[in-house]
């Protein structure tokens, strides 16, 4: 049976992530977002990273700070707009930073196709835009397709709520969103929780990521952030 690593800190957690990786980064606007890793990341100090979430930061916490901290060569995300998404706004207008859009159904099947170990799959989203460039386009029973590739993490960095010492993870509403495709998806899967129960002690029933899919988990305190209005 699988069973996760337990580390003491958010430093601890994310030691050893490399200069140049793929980094899947959970949550949906701020709710899941995995503030605790990711501030132990940009004092852990990896650069060149190749960022995938679901949007590309918000306000100046989070994925915004690592945004802030220069360490991201390139975002790939559907909601890379937004009113809280400056810095990555003034990131891309100077030519500092890349960015492939990435529709969010499309993102969220194509990190599911990595998991499962599909090669590729043909969807007909974003035929007829500019999003379409450059892939291979099918017509299947009368309807254009193009065909999309699997997103793989070297990491993924997520939030759960709740984990057993086996690592399996239980979330909380929303916030659970891109965590459970991200886990399956990523060579080496990240959990920061805000409890850590015996084995045993989760209902099965309400088990999402089962513990084969997770790697290192750190307790932390609680945080609620809120952002400002746009400056």
């Amino acid at each position: 049976m699988s069973r996760a690593e337990i580390v003491e800190s958010a430093d601890a957690a994310v030691a050893g992530i490399e200069d140049g990786s793929t980094v899947l980064v959970g949550g949906f606007g701020l709710a899941g977002m995995p503030f605790d890793l990711i501030d132990a990341l940009i004092r852990q100090g990896a650069k060149d990273l190749t960022i995938v979430s679901n949007n590309a930061g918000n306000g100046d916490v989070g994925l915004a700070a690592l945004l802030a901290a220069g360490r991201v060569r390139k975002v790939l995300c559907s909601f890379p707009r937004q009113a809280d998404s400056w810095v990555f706004d003034d990131l891309y207008r100077a030519g500092k930073i890349e960015l492939e859009v990435v529709p969010q159904g499309n993102l969220a099947e194509r990190m599911r196709a990595a998991g499962a170990g599909i090669g590729a799959f043909y969807c007909p989203t974003a035929v007829g835009t500019p999003l379409a460039e450059g892939k291979e386009v099918r017509e299947i029973d009368g309807r254009t397709y193009l065909l999309e590739y699997p997103i793989k993490g070297d990491y993924a960095l997520i939030g759960a709520h709740v984990a057993d010492t086996l690592g399996n993870l239980v979330y909380r509403k929303t916030a659970r969103n891109f965590g459970p495709v991200m886990a399956t998806a990523a060579t080496t899967t990240i959990v920061q929780v805000e409890q850590v129960v015996e084995a045993g002690k989760l209902d099965p029933e309400a088990v999402v990521t089962p513990s084969i899919y997770v790697d290192r988990i750190v307790q932390v305190t609680a945080r609620h952030y809120t952002v400002q209005g746009a400056r």
